[in-house]
């Protein structure tokens, strides 16, 4: 039964995994395999994805802060 599944896997054209640059798969889109969006999903928990933030100036001066 394992077989069946794996014969109904079709490459997407022309994409690429993200992670390994294999050719995607629909099933696991957009990635190639499990191995490849388990390993992305955990990246996300480790937080290694991560969006790079500046301090604004003017915190110092708000009035709810404590002095």
């Amino acid at each position: 039964m394992v077989d069946d599944a794996i014969d109904k896997v079709i490459p997407i054209k022309g994409a690429k995994c993200p992670n390994c640059g294999k050719l995607r798969q629909q099933a696991y889109r957009p990635f190639c395999s499990k191995r490849c969006a388990d390993l992305d999903l955990g990246r996300w928990f480790n937080e290694d994805y991560r969006i790079p933030a500046e301090e604004e100036a003017g915190v110092e001066d708000d009035a709810y802060s404590e002095e």
